[in-house]
């Protein structure tokens, strides 16, 4: 048969550059890590004193006072800014210095300062009121600032003295980035009252020093690295300070505490992820009772990974004999491989959480295991993941990256409130989908019509946008993906359907490929956006277009294991049927799926199998649903007599079987290859992801490992493809083409490195083109596809998602 037309915009073809570089695969698959500051390796003592810096002149604020309009005062010493410091601050001509800005705020106004370095030593008095306070906000540099490193009061170059709030009430200071030189207080909080730190990042100097007296200080969201003395030191009778979803990370030689409480009651150490390697972790001395240490992630190892060579000093959290009154510690992980006691309580060094609790009554909920485990198939229990307490004092609505928290589907939800709360600073971005079984259900056929407001065949290269959320039991929300068998049918030209997220351009990819008049399936497992797909009809000619749902991807569902390929059943021969016979017509077969080829015998929710019709007598379609249901209006697979057609399969699970149901007036013959099973625990999730093209034998291909010349995959060969660097892959979701076959034969994909398997995922005729679904185990980063037929063939690989730890 002839293959599809060759569009403009034919899927078959490679994208124009065809090439996909690591970096960009890298970025696709990004993830929120932690760490990241190197740690200077000198040590020197807390500077106690109150030796301020010099003072920014603080003029009368009166009638004669610079104030821009709309209460912000703009501070840009950028060339071209038009800056200067005897001017009122307007955006068109701001001030030259923050200092000149601070001189004049009122209650009220924000001071918004630019991009660029800063080198001025400041020390900030002038106070805002409880209902008007003042905000300093310094631009961002975690990509919303595009081109630009964010506000920065000194750098490596241009340090400066220091950051000084003296004495000064009602305060904001936001998105800075403060770098003092050796041994200077880089913030110093000095007997001020309510002033919130957010999104500060801390480094050159002694850390932050909250002191003499001050009271009611939030500092959130900051990151400390290169300091000189504790990272975090709150003392002097300061009260009720608030230290939230903070990176502190004190040296590594030589040793320095993270946090230090002394005689600072009232204390909030909430959310913050600690290093200090071989020191100890949060301290609580002298008169710092009433304090809540609660959602911390506490590590003193050495290097953050080995023992420290004198251990002692490496407890996790102390408390003082003065400062356990009121106090409360939970929710904690603390990691062990410092070698030193993970908790000292009055004195006492306790070795384990249970030591702690039984004694104390405190860390019922914490930890003491690995604060970094890495994903895989033998990975522990991650102790961070959607653990914490979200009701604790504190607590943000984000994380340091500014991320919402999010729900693991590989892990137990066993925090308070939602039960997604990650402990530490940092929320895991890293998590995938789970699937939740459903229908089949017609979801859309545009000859009834269902899904679509008329009975109207689609256009050619026309659009058919549906709605998937909210309807036929999927939730209205949270839903990543769906899985869907499409059928096109009554094409009137040879064509290629593309599904696709909702709003995005129809990508260079296809589903299913046609010849006029041919009625054709494809599992399609497609990304949500604003609740709907897209359809896109690559033909000149219309065609109908029906979708049955499968099931969809969310938060909550079932997890994958890739299994086989492994053949389930073929009634040939026999296997999965006591007797070598074929289906009846309207007949039906009841295939056991568990307790068989690696499948569990219990918690199993559905199983995705390589479905084939072969040696069918007349035209029909074939049925494949939960065993026990009666047989819905739904369609797997469709031929024309004669024809050997696969198609993959999801289908949920009941009383361990599926079934299978011959929708036609004569037999066939049945085969089925198992790809894996869902089930109601494990370790891998789901990312839509894609499409990308992966290869196109046609044409040159460049990748990581270099170029491949466009060529056929040649009668009984194995061509190997690397999917990419997806990190923890597990197995990927594909679609894959075969076109210009010379002969008769079927192609078998399988995790690379194995034995070609005895199944097969794609059956053709000399000069046909045939899509499919699959689904398959990822080994060293590559799957294989062998061409089981005498003649060489042409193959195109589209990824649409992937399965991963």
């Amino acid at each position: 048969m002839a293959g599809p037309l060759r569009l403009c915009n034919d899927p078959l073809r490679p994208p124009a550059d065809r090439f996909r570089t690591k970096e960009g695969r890298k970025a696709s698959f990004a993830r929120q890590v932690p760490g990241g500051l190197h740690i200077s390796r000198i040590r020197t003592a807390l500077a106690v004193g109150a030796t301020l810096l010099g003072t920014v002149g603080l003029p009368a604020v009166g009638a004669g006072s610079a104030a821009a309009a709309g209460g912000t005062l703009y501070v840009n010493n950028a060339a071209g800014a038009n800056c200067t410091d005897s001017g009122s601050g307007t955006q068109a001509a701001p001030f030259c210095t923050i200092a000149a800005a601070a001189a004049v705020v009122q209650p009220g106004q924000t001071v918004a300062i630019g991009d660029g370095v800063y080198a001025e030593s400041l020390t900030i008095t002038r106070s805002g009121t409880a209902a008007a306070p003042i905000t300093f906000r310094g631009t961002k540099n975690d990509g919303s600032n595009p081109g630009g490193s964010g506000t920065r009061i000194g750098d490596w170059s241009h340090t400066v003295d220091g950051f000084v709030v003296k004495g000064a009430d009602h305060l904001r200071f936001e998105n800075l980035n403060i770098s003092t030189g050796f041994q200077k207080p880089t913030v110093l909080v000095d007997g001020a009252h309510d002033v919130a730190f957010d999104n500060t990042t801390v480094s050159g100097g002694n850390g932050i020093r909250i002191t003499n007296a001050s009271d009611k200080v939030v500092y959130g969201r900051g990151r400390f690295g290169y300091v000189q003395g504790p990272a975090v030191t709150v003392d002097g009778g300061s009260t009720n300070t608030v230290l939230t979803t903070n990176q502190v990370q004190a040296n590594y030689v030589p040793e320095m505490t993270g946090i230090l409480l002394k005689d600072a009651p009232n204390t909030v150490v909430v959310a913050n992820t600690v290093y200090s390697s071989c020191f100890g972790g949060i301290v609580l001395d002298g008169a710092s009772a009433g304090a809540v240490i609660e959602n911390n992630v506490v590590n003193t190892a050495k290097n953050m990974n080995a023992a420290c060579d004198n251990p002692a000093g490496a407890t996790g959290i102390s408390v003082g004999a003065n400062a356990t009154a009121g106090t409360k510690i939970d929710y904690n992980l603390i990691d062990p491989l410092s070698g030193g006691a993970p908790y000292s309580w009055a004195g006492t060094a306790f070795a384990t959480q249970s030591q702690l609790t039984a004694n104390t009554g405190q860390g019922g909920h914490d930890f003491v295991d690995l604060t970094y485990v890495a994903k895989g198939p033998n990975a522990p229990v991650d102790h961070r993941i959607d653990s914490a307490d979200e009701t604790a004092p504190g607590m943000l609505p984000t994380d340091l990256w500014g991320a919402a928290p999010v729900d693991s589907p590989t892990v137990t939800n066993t925090g308070t409130g939602s039960g997604t709360r990650d402990r530490g600073a940092y929320e895991d971005l890293d998590v995938g989908s789970a699937f939740t079984p459903a229908g089949p259900t017609r979801l859309l056929d545009t000859r009834a019509p269902i899904g679509v407001p008329v009975a109207q065949a689609v256009a050619p290269y026309g659009t058919v946008d549906l709605p998937v959320t909210g309807v036929a039991g999927v939730p209205a929300s949270g839903v990543t993906a769906v899985t869907m068998n499409v059928t096109v049918t009554d094409p009137q030209q040879d064509g290629h359907l593309t599904v696709y997220p909702h709003g995005d351009e129809a990508p260079n990819s296809s589903n299913l490929n046609w010849v006029a008049g041919r009625t054709i399936p494809n599992l399609v497992t497609v990304p949500v956006k604003d609740g709907k797909v897209s359809f896109f009809n690559a033909s000149g000619g219309t065609v109908h277009l029906i979708a049955d749902l499968e099931g969809y991807y969310s938060p909550k569902g079932s997890l994958f294991h890739a299994q086989g390929p492994t053949r389930l059943l073929d009634t040939r021969a026999p296997i999965g049927v006591p007797v070598a016979q074929a289906v009846a017509p309207y007949g039906t077969v009841d295939l056991p799926v568990t307790g068989v080829a690696g499948v569990p015998a219990s918690g199993v929710t559905a199983v995705t199998m390589n479905v084939t019709v072969t040696d069918p007598q007349q035209e029909g379609h074939l049925t494949v649903y939960p065993h026990g249901d009666e047989a819905p209006n739904s369609s797997n697979l469709n031929w024309v007599a004669g024809r050997t057609i696969p198609n993959l399969v999801t289908v949920p699970v009941k009383d361990g079987k599926v079934s299978f149901f011959n929708a036609s007036g004569g037999t066939v013959h049945l085969i089925a290859d198992l790809a894996g099973y869902y089930a109601t625990d494990g370790k891998v999730s789901y990312r839509p992801a894609g499409p990308y093209r992966l290869m196109d034998t046609r044409q040159d291909i460049y990748s990581e490992s270099g170029m491949r010349p466009a060529g056929t995959v040649p009668a009984w060969g194995t061509l190997d493809v690397s999917v990419g660097d997806i990190p923890n892959v597990a197995a990927v979701t594909l679609n894959v083409t075969v076109t210009e076959p010379g002969a008769e034969g079927h192609l078998t994909v399988y995790p690379h490195g194995d034995a070609a398997p005895n199944a097969s995922n794609l059956n053709f005729l000399p000069g046909e083109t045939i899509p499919n679904q699959v689904v398959v185990p990822v080994k060293d980063g590559t799957v294989s596809f062998y061409n089981a037929s005498g003649a060489p063939i042409h193959l195109i690989v589209d990824e649409f998602g992937y399965q991963a730890y």
